[in-house]
């Protein structure tokens, strides 16, 4: 049976294929062997670049357009090729050098310069940059613009609905009401935050060998600054250096990395859910799509299922991730491979959280408010208004304000009439009593339009 989305094991690279397609470049097994190949080359050329490594003279135009070529020109068919070594070698980095090596040949000043290619390199030197450029595109070109879009689609609905006042609940009860454009305000605030930290997670790499200590360095080379001459190289590649390490960058950066998207993830399943329960309590209609069917027997229903797919896939995700980051930053002495092959579903993760990210953009765009709904709940629900009657009332010295609300309110059903007859029986000022007699649910809301406001378009 041949490899196909029908056919696939996993559901991103199966039902979920045209979500997860942006993503095949970057974390897939091709992705890999291409940024290693990256990360061999640029070596090569660090070093050549270097007067005081003598033993590799300065490149010639044509040698380094070579280079460059194998860089920006690597295709599918040169990753093919580097599996088939790899099925000799048994080895997956050194069979990149070995394809290296191959191309070398047919370069006139390169062929007999292959012996520098992975020169005084422990494959982890390879791989660490590898995997840190593999994370760094997956952020900035497909993780970061989702989260944007994400972030647009909850403004956009919130400022639409800054003033649209709700119920609010707390333990399931009714509680003092809010405005939906407020509700989703907290949301958007938590998640930039997340973002943020996201956006400045330091990606680090090393380059120093077995262990960490430039052993075979200094012994070809007692004079080179290989210390030095490492922080420039992995700087060079627009990542941090580390330079504790022992054989492995210690990955604690990559378990930031996970962590910190799990944290956004997390409070879009918060999300998820809350979107879903309105649904289902009708403060939200949804629009429907010609041709779908919401239930195979019930005719009627227009599920809430990209909430659900959105929060099945956020769950799936994040335990990969939190896998991810428990496990990494774990390694027995200097060195040991499980970390190899748990870094390998790295893609799997990220292509949960974007097929995740696509159903949860798609529910939102498909969200109606409907405010008859949220008007009915909040007219019938007038013992909200308990809490600023008896704040009222200890202002103004009114002894055991709490326990009379309570004893009005708790478990009864309260109307605008019982409320008004009880204000109006209060010891209190006119003018407060004026102010209580005027509040309804629909006006009690605070300033809740005003911070939502102050976040969505940065004006008090």
């Amino acid at each position: 049976m041949d490899l196909s989305p029908l056919t696939a094991l996993s559901s991103v690279d199966g039902r979920y294929a045209a979500r997860t397609a942006p993503l095949r470049s970057v974390c897939s097994e091709y992705g890999l062997i291409r940024y290693r190949t990256v990360v061999e080359v640029r070596w090569f050329q660090a070093l050549a670049a270097a007067p005081e490594f003598t033993a590799l003279p300065t490149l010639g135009a044509a040698a380094e357009q070579f280079l460059e070529d194998l860089v920006e020109r690597f295709g599918e068919s040169d990753a093919q090729r580097i599996k088939a070594i790899e099925a000799t070698t048994n080895h997956d980095v050194k069979a990149v050098e070995y394809y290296l090596r191959e191309r070398f040949a047919a370069q006139e000043e390169l062929a007999g310069k292959a012996e520098f290619l992975h020169f005084a390199c422990t494959s982890e030197d390879i791989n660490n940059l590898a995997y840190a450029l593999m994370l760094t595109e997956a952020r900035d070109t497909l993780l970061l613009p989702m989260m944007a879009d994400i972030d647009a689609a909850l403004a956009g609905l919130a400022l639409a609905h800054v003033e649209t006042a709700m119920l609010a609940r707390t333990h399931g009860q009714t509680a003092s009401p809010t405005t939906l454009g407020k509700e989703l305000a907290n949301v958007i605030a938590r998640l930039r935050r997340q973002v943020g930290q996201l956006q400045a997670q330091p990606i680090l790499g090393k380059f120093n060998g077995a262990v960490g200590n430039y052993n075979a360095h200094f012994v070809a080379c007692p004079n080179f600054s290989w210390v030095s001459f490492s922080k420039r190289f992995v700087e060079s590649l627009g990542l941090e250096w580390n330079p504790w390490t022992t054989q492995i960058e210690p990955h604690d950066w990559m378990a930031e990395y996970f962590d910190n998207l799990s944290r956004y993830q997390t409070i879009l399943v918060d999300l998820c859910r809350d979107a879903w329960s309105y649904i289902s309590i009708g403060y939200f209609r949804q629009r429907t799509v010609a041709g779908e069917v919401g239930s195979s027997t019930m005719p009627h229903t227009v599920n809430p299922i990209d909430f659900e797919n959105a929060e099945g896939n956020l769950g799936v995700a994040n335990a990969l991730l939190d896998h991810l980051a428990q496990k990494l930053p774990l390694s027995r002495w200097q060195r040991d491979l499980t970390d190899s092959t748990v870094m390998r579903t790295i893609g799997t993760a990220l292509g949960h959280s974007l097929v995740a990210g696509a159903s949860l953009l798609k529910g939102l765009g498909k969200l109606e408010v409907n405010e008859t709904r949220l008007r009915e709940d909040l007219d019938n629900a007038w013992e909200v208004l308990a809490e600023p009657i008896q704040t009222v009332m200890r202002l103004h010295g009114i002894d055991n304000a709490y326990e009379q609300l309570k004893e009005l309110t708790r478990g009864k059903a309260i109307t605008a009439e019982s409320l008004k007859a009880f204000i109006e029986g209060l010891d209190i000022p006119a003018g407060a009593r004026a102010q209580l007699l005027a509040l309804t649910p629909q006006a009690y809301v605070g300033v809740a339009a005003g911070l939502a406001r102050r976040l969505l378009t940065g004006n008090d």
